[in-house]
Formats: structure tokens, sequence, C-alpha cells
């Protein structure tokens, strides 16, 4: 396919992410692409998601966890991806427009607690990425998390990441809780214009993230992991150089930046994955309990992922 069918191809697809397509490569309408925005709320994955709520504002009854996984589940399955926390995830991430979820701030407020020592569910917790998540999640829905974006400069390490294992001791960064840390930010500063700290925690992180060319060790320049090369959708919590780069991408089109130059090999490696039919193929998606599937298997074209890597592409050549 060229690039046209590429887009063509895309359009074929779920309103969550037709619309997103329709805004950033097909050139649509500003009415157009919004009117298809307006319909996942009520078809498709997001609809879908919606009717999963419980009463109560959650889901899954739990705020990070299923109230109904044991450990044996967990050992077994995999880290579960149906509890309130990972459903307000999935319909951000797709677009839903905060009013279609009512109330749902309020009843999360007075009804759901964080799973690590009770606490009330919009202050946070102690983990980097559940609270990057609740960050994000929170500004969206349009509740004061002030609190919680407040927590990031004060738990950044002194090499400019964050790292979830720090309540064990951990003292550097890791490419994961770094990448979710900015995107909570980021999608905080987004809805709030942020505070001189908390961008300056952004800075930091980023600069930690590009001095390491988006995959390599500071120490040696090699790889931090094969993961890195390995693009799965939804992105849950992992890290990729796709995923990395999106960021980098939306950090750049907020601040008015043009793209720092070394992010150069990570580009390349997302241009490399480009199968010759114009498609990106999906890797192995993290194990675990799921409402639905969105995406396709293991080693098949993704649409979600070929979208994300085009649009990544566009936005880095055209600044050549």
């Amino acid at each position: 396919m060229d690039d046209e069918e590429v887009v063509e191809w895309l359009l074929d697809s779920d309103p969550a992410l037709r619309w997103q397509v329709e805004r950033d490569l097909s050139g649509a309408p500003e009415e157009t692409w919004r009117a298809t925005r307006s319909r996942v709320a009520t078809q498709g994955h997001g609809a879908e998601l919606l009717a999963r709520q419980d009463p109560d504002g959650q889901w899954a009854g739990g705020a990070y966890f299923p109230a109904d996984v044991t450990e044996a589940d967990f050992a077994d399955d995999g880290q579960p991806w149906t509890a309130t926390t990972w459903s307000l995830f999935s319909l951000r991430d797709w677009g839903v427009e905060p009013e279609a979820l009512g109330g749902t701030a309020e009843r999360l407020a007075r009804n759901s607690r964080w799973e690590y020592e009770n606490l009330p569910y919009w202050d946070g917790e102690v983990d980097v990425c559940i609270n990057a998540l609740t960050l994000a999640n929170g500004a969206w829905l349009g509740v004061d998390v002030t609190r919680i974006a407040s927590w990031f400069p004060e738990h950044q390490l002194d090499d400019g990441g964050w790292n979830c294992e720090w309540v064990e001791g951990s003292t550097v960064g890791s490419f994961h809780s770094t990448l979710n840390s900015l995107k909570g930010l980021l999608a905080w500063e987004s809805s709030s214009s942020g505070d001189e700290r908390t961008r300056e925690a952004r800075r930091k992180g980023e600069e930690y993230l590009l001095r390491r060319d988006l995959f390599r060790r500071l120490s040696t320049g090699e790889p931090v992991g094969p993961w890195v090369g390995a693009f799965v959708y939804p992105w849950r919590h992992r890290y990729s150089v796709l995923n990395a780069a999106d960021y980098f991408r939306r950090a750049s089109l907020f601040d008015g930046t043009v793209p720092d130059p070394r992010i150069a090999e990570a580009i390349e490696m997302i241009r490399d994955q480009r199968q010759p039919d114009g498609t990106w193929l999906q890797s192995k998606p993290l194990a675990g309990r799921v409402w639905f599937d969105v995406d396709v298997p293991e080693g098949e074209p993704s649409k979600w992922l070929t979208f994300f890597a085009v649009r990544v592409l566009q936005w880095w050549d055209s600044s050549r």
C-alpha cells in the first residue's frame, strides 16, 4: 500500500481510532473529526467500555486491581487491565469526551480507594506509574490533581528520571516509569498550564531519555533492553521507542519546539519496522485480563501502531 492507501485502511476502523486518523493524517475538516469523536462514547470500543462501569463509578470493583483478583490469578495470568485506572486510561486515550462520564469523578472521590493503604482515589498513592495515570485521568475529568502533580518534582531522582521501585530503595531512573511520568505531567500542563516546578521536572525527565537517545544505557551505550523495539498496542505501561517518540511529538507540538536531533536513531528504528505493505506489526501484547480485545494478535498488521508510526514519521520528516 502507498501512503494514501494506508490512510484509507486506517479510516476503516473504530471511531476511537478513526477520528484521530481524520484529524492527524487525512486532513479532514475539524467538523468531520469532531463528529466522529463524538461517536466514541456511543459506538464501538468506547461505548462498550462505558457500559462496563459499576454504579459506584469504578470498573471491576477496584481502583487499580479488580476486586476479585487473587495473588494466584496474578501469578497465572499477569497484571489485570480491567479496573478503574486502566479503564479510564483507555477511554481518555480513545478521545471520549469527559462529559460522557457524567459524575464519575465525584463518584470515585466518594467510593474508590487505592489498594495501597486504602488511600483516597484522587490523592494518588506511592507508585510512580499509578500516580502518573491518575494525574492524567484527573486532569482529563477536571479534577483538581495539583497535589499529585506536586508529588513528581518531590520524587524525581538525581538522574532526572523516576522509578516505581523508589519505595524499595532504587535511586536510578527507569525508562518505563520516566515516560509514564512525563505523559502525566504533560497531560496536566495541557489542562492547567502547570507551574514552574512541574515544567522544570518535565524538562529534566525529557533530558533523561534524550541523553540516552530514547533507548541506550548511559553507562555502556548499549540498548537498555529488547523491549525498546517491541511495539504493542494498547501501550499500557510498556516503554518502546515508538511510545516515547509519540510522547515527544506531542510535547514538541505543545511547547512549540522542533524535534530534538537526539531521537534520530530511534526514529530510524521505527522506520525500519515498516512492512513492505506500509504497515507495522503487533508484537507480543502484555498478558492479563482485559474487557475485550482492541487490536490484532501478535504478528498481524496493527492499525493502531501503524497510525502512531505514520504520525510520528510525518512529524519528524516535516521538520527536516
